[in-house]
């Protein structure tokens, strides 16, 4: 009886103990729970659709930075009417700093030290926040990898600064007058979609919009400073006014690549057509190939640049100094067009001539001495002559036409054929004509591009 009184005492005393355990441990748990509670106690007349109490017709002061991490996906989209957009994709930080004067926070949650604390962004669904978005982008997401990448810093002083890593996909109209050496001005406007500019105010940041010092883009260089504008935008849709930022990118096509590629190669095909005035009608096969290979070099050249140009209505720089080259190349094609009709034309009055017996002197051979038997006028009626020495009747002369294609120097008695000095004059005239071209090209691109 001893024995078994003794092991029913035994098994009393165990649950006693086991109990006791059980209703420590669980006293314990719901310490660790009642301490790891947010202790950012909100009021319970807290309502978080209502925004922040401020100053009588004040609105809240939002301010608003972005960090650009990278910008890539840059290209050209075809749309309707001829509308071109730049679509660029923009990965950032934002952040959003206001005051929530709601708040009651308790010191012990800061550490030693600091005068902020930072909160799941669970936290974040609990409090009222400003709505901007993206107005001009195609698409706007937050970043996630397990979960979103956001966060929310409370300070003592009841400012709330929310962060988030994300991504939007921009687009803007473009303008290629200037191509390739064009700028693209791309803005950013960020608007508060639900409250008005009476209820709450985006503002930039001190910090405004910085760019990572290790972004490089390939085609293109950010200008900088970039330029931030505040103001207030009416939406009809919305029926008022909305406070609204902007941040204008100012993407500038680099020109390195089209110098190596387009006006380099294009003006050494240009300066190679000017070898053919060093070339003479004798060889006219030569000459014909180097200008049409020259001219079907260009077509061919600028054909291909235009597949990456997006076909537009207006003049592009581009397009000009596409015709500046073509035009220096046919002119000089049509300079062998016309010397070759010119050097026909001498020849045969030249051997017309020969035939007819119309030359100025007629020189015949007499044992040895060459004598000149000059033709002499006589007077017959009053206006009319009479040839001597040939006996035959008047005939018009042609020296006239035959200046026309050739004469001589009256200094060095050197006849002068017309297409050989024309030849002589293009060797001159065709460089300075295209170097007066290329001085006004530049210049004025440059000016327009600044």
């Amino acid at each position: 009886m001893l024995g078994k009184y003794n092991t029913k005492a035994f098994i009393s005393l165990g649950l006693t103990f086991i109990l006791m355990w059980i209703s420590e441990a669980t006293d314990t748990h719901m310490n660790y729970n009642y301490t790891t509670k947010p202790r950012v106690v909100l009021p319970p007349n807290y309502v978080k659709e209502m925004r922040p109490p401020s100053k009588k017709g004040s609105p809240v002061i939002v301010d608003f930075s972005i960090f650009v991490v990278d910008i890539n996906s840059i290209n050209v989209e075809d749309m309707d009417f001829s509308h071109y957009i730049f679509i660029y994709r923009v990965d950032m930080f934002i952040h959003q700093r206001w005051m929530e004067s709601r708040l009651e926070i308790s010191d012990d949650i800061f550490e030693e030290g600091d005068d902020y604390v930072t909160l799941l962004p669970e936290f974040f669904d609990n409090l009222w926040q400003p709505d901007p978005y993206f107005l001009n982008s195609k698409i706007a997401e937050i970043a996630t990898l397990t979960h979103k990448f956001t966060s929310v810093t409370l300070y003592k002083n009841k400012t709330v600064r929310y962060a988030a890593r994300m991504h939007a996909i921009i687009a803007c109209q473009m303008e290629f007058q200037l191509y390739p050496m064009d700028i693209q001005v791309c803005p950013i406007y960020i608007e508060s979609f639900s409250s008005n500019n009476q209820k709450v105010k985006l503002r930039w940041s001190d910090s405004g919009v910085t760019l990572n010092p290790e972004l490089k883009l390939l085609q293109y260089n950010l200008g900088q400073p970039l330029e931030l504008e505040e103001s207030d935008g009416y939406m009809p849709e919305k029926v008022g006014n909305f406070s609204r930022l902007t941040v204008y990118f100012r993407f500038e096509r680099q020109i390195g690549h089209h110098l190596i590629q387009t006006f380099a190669p294009s003006s050494l095909v240009v300066m190679l057509s000017w070898f053919s005035f060093w070339l003479g009608l004798d060889a006219i096969p030569g000459r014909v190939t180097l200008l049409v290979t020259c001219m079907l070099t260009l077509v061919t050249m600028f054909t291909g640049l235009r597949a990456d140009i997006p076909p537009v209505a207006y003049v592009k720089a581009l397009d000009l100094w596409m015709a500046g080259c073509m035009v220096s190349v046919f002119a000089a094609l049509a300079e062998f067009v016309v010397v070759k009709v010119l050097d026909v034309q001498y020849q045969y009055q030249r051997i017309s001539n020969m035939e007819k017996g119309q030359c100025a002197t007629v020189a015949s051979w007499e044992g040895g001495a060459v004598r000149s038997r000059k033709a002499t006028q006589t007077p017959t009626t009053p206006g009319q002559t009479s040839l001597q020495g040939n006996g035959g009747p008047p005939k018009p002369a042609r020296r006239q036409s035959l200046l026309s294609v050739a004469w001589t120097d009256t200094d060095t008695g050197v006849e002068k054929i017309m297409w050989r000095e024309i030849d002589k004059v293009s060797r001159a005239v065709f460089p300075i004509l295209f170097f007066v071209f290329v001085l006004l090209y530049w210049p004025i691109l440059l000016m327009k591009s600044s």
